[in-house]
């Protein structure tokens, strides 16, 4: 089993920044994507970012430019830098590993972002 921790979420104002980690524990050995979903009130959940094992990454279109994902393969970790902070992207955020074709997920982090 892999156990997913977030930290870093908050309340900020449009055009302001929030750095959210994720720690990894448990059978981590095999973990191949690592990435951040977010899910808004009334909405799906929906991709943020996704990093591979090897450092392949993809961004929603929604963040490019704005959003940077990272990882530590060393320390199992996740991060995810937000720069210029919208209103829209207000929603609880979670990380997420794949392992083996099995999705784990962290509880979430709340990221609200005023106008």
């Amino acid at each position: 089993q892999v156990q997913l921790v977030e930290s870093g979420g908050g309340l900020v104002q449009a055009g302001e920044s929030l750095r959210l980690s994720c720690a990894a524990s448990g059978i981590i050995f095999a973990i191949n994507t690592m990435g951040w979903y977010r899910q808004a009130p009334g909405k799906q959940r929906e991709l943020v970012a996704t990093i591979t094992r090897d450092g392949r990454i993809n961004y929603a279109d929604s963040v490019k430019g704005r959003f940077t994902i990272s990882r530590d393969n060393a320390k199992i970790t996740v991060a995810l830098q937000m720069n210029s902070l919208k209103p829209e992207d207000t929603a609880v955020y979670y990380c997420n590993a794949n392992m083996r074709g099995m999705n784990y997920w962290g509880q979430g982090t709340q990221v609200t972002v005023s106008s």
